[in-house]
């Protein structure tokens, strides 16, 4: 059993090692395709040359096998855990950290973590608490969904969370996230894609906001009534004309996403979490026996 445990656990590691890189190197299809579409219906001379010049980057880094933003991120990662899967989540945790680390050392990638307080270095990459790591258990099940995404600091930091009141209903949520990226400007690196969270708690509507934006570009919320305000938001966000890189124009996001969650009656959580437009993200499946296989989408 301990032979078994160990090699499923190699495995995880190896998988983290791998997605960490790919997601930084190899941005998704639909992002690119974004990015092409934009480029085409943007009318601003400067936002279409921003939006050229960030194309011709990605082409580059493709023919480089190199990365397509230097800010590395903290590495974030969403894992899907079938309650019989053979490998404890302690034990993915050590292995996803591990990963992690291997990945930093081996490309070599910059090392962006630090004690909160005094700002030193606490390790390639990780830390009291770094890799993040959500977590899903699923019932039923006996295989492991790994998820990363990547967050820089320049989007991260144009983070914002309000509780709203409830009697100013949807119009009330669509004034924050206006303000909210009206706000941010040009310091995210749009055109992105901006996540919001609604409901629960203040701490699950941010969690909400980031599980959003790893989303593909343009997919709607399955409730009617939230892929409405998806699309209203997508369509008054670009109306706002920060455009690219905050240089004026058409295209200020590529997409709007929600996600959301029942709440408290006297509450209307609202989070806001804002995806620059490198947006990296890559996803493994691990099967029982410890074979992996890569995509996009876990």
């Amino acid at each position: 059993m301990s032979t078994v445990a160990t090699d499923i656990q190699q495995a995880v590691e190896d998988a983290a090692a791998h997605l960490y890189v790919w997601a930084l190197k190899d941005i998704p299809q639909d992002l690119r395709d974004a990015l092409a579409e934009a480029k085409d219906r943007e009318t601003s001379i400067p936002g279409k040359r921003v939006l050229e010049t960030i194309v011709r980057n990605v082409e580059i880094a493709d023919s480089n096998s190199n990365l397509v933003c230097q800010d590395t991120g903290i590495a974030v990662y969403t894992c899907r855990v079938g309650e019989d899967f053979p490998l404890h989540p302690a034990r993915i945790y050590e292995a996803l950290k591990a990963g992690t680390e291997r990945a930093t050392l081996e490309h070599p990638l910059r090392s962006n973590a630090v004690h909160t307080l005094t700002r030193e270095n606490t390790g390639p990459n990780t830390g009291y608490r770094l890799p993040i790591v959500h977590w899903e258990f699923i019932s039923g099940w006996d295989g492991l969904d790994v998820k990363c995404v990547p967050k820089g600091s320049g989007s991260e930091n144009m983070s914002f969370l309000k509780m709203c009141v409830p009697a100013d209903g949807v119009n009330g949520i669509k004034k924050f996230v206006l303000e909210s990226i009206v706000e941010s400007g040009g310091k995210p690196c749009p055109p992105g894609i901006v996540g919001v969270g609604i409901g629960g708690s203040a701490d699950y509507a941010m969690y909400l906001a980031k599980e959003a934006i790893a989303r593909p570009i343009g997919t709607r919320n399955h409730d009617p009534h939230v892929a409405k305000l998806e699309e209203e938001l997508y369509e008054l966000l670009n109306e706002t004309g920060i455009g690219p890189m905050g240089l004026g124009g058409d295209v200020t996001v590529l997409n709007c996403h929600i996600e959301h969650a029942d709440t408290h009656m006297t509450l209307n959580p609202v989070a806001v979490n804002y995806q620059c437009w490198a947006a990296r993200r890559a996803s493994a499946h691990v099967a029982a026996d410890g074979s992996v296989d890569f995509d996009r989408e876990a």
